[in-house]
């Protein structure tokens, strides 16, 4: 838009940018690069995007990295933990609620004690992740 793209231009770069995988910020940063520079003006805003963001997490990490040993960090963990759990907990049953129309679902019942039973067996995440994912394609067409 303004002087680099014109409306047209900037509407088809959302489309495609959209149906290609990846972050649609990135490859319209690209686009509009490589439109006002070629390839080297879509190689230089795919690294003034990238680059910012990595400086920031390099530095948040090398701090962590430093202080994870001590006390208060981990009664943070300790203490954030079951606030999440809470959290997830607290959406779930939202959306349980909210898809339930005269009573609770087998569905979301077997599900619960699926995840129970893999929790208490300690099955491999990505296991249960990808069982998950394929049951809960034939069950929730």
């Amino acid at each position: 838009m303004g002087r680099f793209l014109t409306e047209t231009q900037f509407v088809q770069a959302v489309a495609l940018a959209t149906l290609l995988p990846g972050s649609d910020a990135l490859q319209l940063a690209m686009f509009v690069g490589y439109t006002v520079g070629g390839i080297p003006g879509g190689l230089i805003s795919l690294f003034a995007a990238i680059l910012p963001p990595t400086i920031i997490m390099f530095g948040l990490v090398s701090i962590l990295h430093r202080i994870q040993r001590q006390a208060w960090v981990s009664r943070f963990v300790e203490g954030l933990t079951p606030a999440v759990a809470v959290l997830i907990f607290t959406v779930a049953w939202k959306i349980i609620k909210s898809g339930v129309g005269d009573g609770l679902d087998w569905r979301f019942v077997g599900l619960g004690a699926a995840s129970l039973v893999a929790y208490l067996f300690e099955v491999p995440a990505p296991l249960v992740v990808l069982i998950s994912g394929l049951i809960g394609t034939f069950l929730f067409k």
